[in-house]
């Protein structure tokens, strides 16, 4: 065999071998993965349906409805929020201790989300937890506060958020009253209170 023949079939295997290599699992596996991240990104940027309880201001249950998940950019955001407001919800950020406007509120009504409006809580389920902020021992309803687990600042804990808007609500606390034993430990920001009517 000539040396320009063995140069060509040199060359021609060099080809091959790479061409397989790069068919291979070990090279697929990464861009397989760099399809599933971009694939995660966009159910994440997805707004999907969420199922919640609809309730009146009365504080009345209407039932179940199924309505769209609500996500807005900051600037829509600050468009219709305060300083404070935006920063505990949207940024997650916690108000100071005894200093939110419903911590010592005791008249009867419901809270609401302040970014979607969507019912979270009742008066009903409030009481006084002596930590300065807002505490109920159990949601509205269960369908209408998400929970995930919050790693920041190197402590295990349970966030709160609406489920129609993924607002930062507070946290949850298992050193509440029965019948649940939990504490929502919530933000006077996050909420918007409704006084039910007629209500002394």
């Amino acid at each position: 065999m000539g040396q320009s023949t063995a140069r060509s079939v040199d060359r021609r295997s060099f080809f091959l071998a790479a061409a397989a290599f790069l068919s291979s699992p070990a090279c697929t596996s990464d861009a397989r993965s760099a399809d599933s991240t971009a694939s995660a990104d966009t159910r994440r940027r997805d707004p999907g349906m969420v199922r919640l309880v609809d309730f009146s201001d009365s504080g009345k249950r209407i039932g179940i409805v199924t309505t769209q998940k609500v996500i807005k950019s900051d600037e829509d955001w600050r468009s219709h929020l305060t300083p404070e407001q935006f920063a505990v919800t949207r940024k997650k950020g916690t108000e100071l201790a005894f200093t939110g406007k419903y911590y010592k509120l005791h008249d009867q009504g419901i809270y609401r989300c302040v970014c979607c409006g969507n019912a979270l809580f009742s008066s009903d389920t409030k009481f006084e937890s002596g930590t300065g902020w807002p505490s109920f021992w159990a949601p509205i309803a269960k369908e209408n506060v998400a929970e995930e687990t919050d790693t920041s600042f190197g402590m295990m804990r349970t966030e709160a958020l609406c489920t129609k808007c993924d607002a930062h609500l507070g946290h949850v606390f298992p050193d509440g009253p029965q019948p649940t034993g939990l504490r929502y430990c919530m933000n006077s920001a996050s909420l918007h209170f409704v006084k039910h009517e007629g209500s002394k």
